[in-house]
């Protein structure tokens, strides 16, 4: 369905399968000249007399007069002022507030939508809003006001959306407003430059279509979409139209004769529902083409688009129980496709949408997708925060304040602009506070983690357990140690699945503190700026626990000032320089080693095969030559990763952890990799008194029965150590207990049992 400029009239809850009338041009031209020659006698204008059609169907008692009040004033704050297609500016106001109109938006919602370009483009002041029309409406004005660039060059733009955001967590009708007045202009992006046009359209596309995606109105994400897609690729834009014009000048043989089966199977039942096609847009058919594009088919050829690719069927029924009485009729009289089924009814999505997805397949072999849901999941669906209605009217006992509570959930409260609002707060630079929104919105997936007290964490997919614990609270995140996921213990780094049970592991002790390699697994900008502002404010020689720490084991500080005599590197050039060694690949003398400047002034040591520091490398970091000072020992130790590589059998675990104790190392973590063929591997991360310590803990490690090889892994995957490019610098093998040492070693070397 498409939101079109002219519909007047109720928005069915069936879907048309063609889209609805839009306004002509002409009749554009002719309401701007309707509201050139309105003489604003009556309590309606004539020039919004289809706007309060269609506001009527959804609000009968509206406040008409204050509409005709708001209109005037606009019409008389823009007269004179053009468009750049030619047309009176009032046009835009007037198109922009009949999309909110058709959306179901209230009153006050459409007053402001009629407001909001007089502050910005005229000499009407706030102020004016305020006394005239109620300091609700000039807050919603106020929100999508731009900000000048005179005032902020080229960072008015982002401090604009910034602006826009901020107003949004207090009123989500800020953003509604900005949504449609965006769909009419790009609608109309056809009179901006070419160069206009592209930085618009990826600008919608970057930050616009995912606010609308998450605000979840649909109607107006489809038609953004669209438009984007034909700005930014005709061609391609053409050539999925083309196919789709073709299809439809041909009779429907498939998707409406299934429609109509349905419906009679529904009807013998004594189902009450409407079922009707649901046809593709633009984007939606180009996605589903190029699918089919990469699937080659019987013929060995790549497929084109099938008649059951052009559209969905949408069942609409009373009640839930009737959504699972239309599933249970699909799958009884078709045959339904294994993991095509999906409940968002018990499980509704970040965005509060709600059907059940299902596909089954005809006895042609066409498969067919099915969406079934209730009239009012149907209204959230296309028309998303809109449909639920105005939160500040309910709470004033208004029409529709005996909604369900759960009906009534504010998606732009708990989800994702509230941890937005949080991080921008620390991103006073437009530049990276543009860089994070964009990559914050570049995903619209999200996924629902539980913790082991029941509380529920919203994340974006890909989030890691670092990401988990910071969401939890920064005290959280930065004691956090370790993680429990669905009962099994495991690293930080881990990603988070849907419906993970999760546990974040801390620790009691007053040090703690996150490590610069939780930067590589952080995928929300909250966790990531919490990370670097206690990096920046703890530099090396602060107290931290490193993960994978169990709770309440020791926490051994680092002395406040390292002085030169306890480094064990010497910076060339920078004699008392402090310095950090890395845990990610865990360097110990007298592997190569190289620096990177990080912040603070402190120097991280990574091992000369590190990936992490070839990332810093590229990324620009400074890079500084280290040398190993013969006989210094770090006051806290060398830390060290392991790997054991054996043949399972029972006791191996506590074989192996009482060779590494009885050498007196300490075990920092333990984890055993599930077994295959028989052969399982061991990752040990111990904590050396001195250098020296290495090769006879690995011997140790080597004389267990069973355990074929012992090796360090080089930086990296732990998942896949030596392998894919990554070099062990040390390793034992076979019972000669062999030591090679440096980055001589070119990987680990199996002995007589491997």
């Amino acid at each position: 369905m498409t939101i079109e400029a002219g519909q007047h009239g109720a928005v069915p809850y069936t879907v048309p399968k063609r889209p609805l009338p839009r306004l002509s041009r002409a009749a554009l031209g002719r309401a701007g000249r309707a509201a050139l020659l309105a003489t604003g006698r009556g309590p309606v204008p004539d020039a919004i007399e289809p706007i309060v059609q269609a506001h009527r169907v959804h609000h009968p008692q509206a406040d008409l007069p204050l509409l005709g009040r708001a209109y005037r004033t606009a019409e008389a704050s823009h007269r004179g002022q053009t468009r750049k297609s030619g047309e009176p500016f009032i046009t835009h106001p007037l198109a922009v507030t009949m999309i909110l109109a058709q959306l179901g938006a209230g009153t006050t919602t459409l007053v402001a939508s009629l407001l909001h370009d007089t502050v910005e483009d005229t000499e009407v002041t706030l102020d004016q809003v305020s006394a005239d029309f109620g300091p609700e409406v000039a807050y919603l004005v106020d929100g999508v006001t731009k900000l000048e660039k005179v005032d902020f060059g080229a960072a008015a733009e982002a401090e604009t959306f910034r602006k826009m955001l901020v107003a949004t967590g207090d009123d989500v009708r800020v953003m509604v407003i900005k949504l449609a007045d965006r769909l009419h202009n790009m609608r109309t992006i056809r009179h901006m430059k070419p160069a206009s046009q592209v930085r618009i359209a990826k600008v919608t596309r970057d930050v616009l279509i995912p606010l609308a995606e998450r605000l979840g109105i649909q109607v107006v994400k489809a038609e953004l979409e669209d438009i984007v897609f034909a700005t930014l690729h005709p061609e391609e834009y053409a050539r999925t139209g083309a196919l789709l014009a073709a299809h439809e000048g041909r009779p429907d043989g498939l998707l409406e004769p299934f429609a109509q089966d349905l419906a009679r199977r529904l009807g013998e039942s004594a189902v009450p529902a409407a079922v009707t096609v649901r046809p593709r847009h633009h984007v939606s058919a180009h996605r589903v083409l190029l699918k089919r594009n990469a699937a080659v088919g019987p013929d060995g050829c790549p497929q084109g688009l099938q008649p059951a690719d052009l559209g969905r069927l949408l069942v609409v029924v009373e009640e839930n129980a009737d959504c699972y009485a239309v599933l249970g009729e699909l799958h009884t009289g078709w045959t339904p496709l294994p993991g095509e089924f999906k409940d968002f009814i018990a499980a509704p999505r970040f965005n509060l949408y709600q059907s059940l997805h299902t596909a089954v397949a005809l006895p042609g072999g066409e498969v067919v997708e099915v969406l079934v849901r209730t009239r009012q999941m149907h209204r959230v669906a296309e028309f998303g925060v809109v449909a639920l209605g105005d939160p500040h009217q309910a709470e004033a006992g208004q029409p529709g304040a005996e909604e369900p509570e759960l009906d009534r959930t504010d998606p732009a409260r708990p989800g994702w602009l509230s941890r937005l609002l949080d991080w921008q707060q620390e991103t006073p630079d437009p530049d990276a506070f543009w860089s994070a929104l964009t990559a914050d919105l570049s995903d619209d997936r999200e996924i629902t983690a539980v913790t082991e007290t029941g509380e529920t964490l919203q994340l974006p997919a890909g989030a890691s357990c670092v990401d988990a614990a910071y969401l939890l609270g920064e005290e959280t995140g930065h004691r956090c140690i370790g993680a429990r996921v669905n009962g099994r213990l495991t690293s930080l780094s881990t990603p988070l699945k849907d419906g993970d049970v999760l546990a974040v592991l801390t620790t009691a002790g007053e040090a703690y503190g996150p490590d610069a390699a939780w930067l590589e697994h952080t995928r929300t900008p909250a966790a990531r700026l919490a990370v670097e502002r206690w990096l920046a404010e703890h530099p090396a020689g602060s107290p931290v626990v490193e993960p994978g720490r169990s709770p309440g084991q020791p926490v051994t500080p680092a002395p406040a000032a390292p002085a030169p005599s306890s480094s064990p590197v010497t910076v060339a050039g920078r004699p008392g320089a402090p310095v950090r060694l890395a845990r990610c690949c865990t360097p110990v003398p007298p592997d190569q080693v190289t620096g990177f400047e990080i912040r603070g002034g402190t120097v991280a040591v990574h091992r000369a095969d590190c990936p992490v520091g070839e990332q810093m490398r590229e990324a620009g970091r400074s890079r500084v030559e280290l040398a190993w000072i013969p006989g210094a020992e770090p006051a806290s130790g060398y830390r060290a990763t392991l790997y054991a590589e054996a043949l399972n059998h029972p006791r191996l675990l506590a074989d192996l952890t009482a060779v590494i104790s009885a050498e007196g190392v300490d075990i920092v973590s333990a984890e055993v990799g599930p077994p295959q063929e028989l052969r399982v591997r061991h990752s040990y991360t111990v904590e050396l008194p001195a250098a020296g310590a290495l090769p006879a803990v690995m011997r140790a490690m080597l004389r267990v029965s069973g355990v074929y090889d012992v090796y360090r892994p080089g930086g990296g995957n732990p998942d896949d150590p030596g392998r894919s490019g990554m070099r062990p610098s040390w390793g034992i093998h076979g019972r000669s207990a062999a030591l090679t040492q440096g980055s001589s070693s070119a990987g680990a070397v199996r002995g007589p049992q491997g």
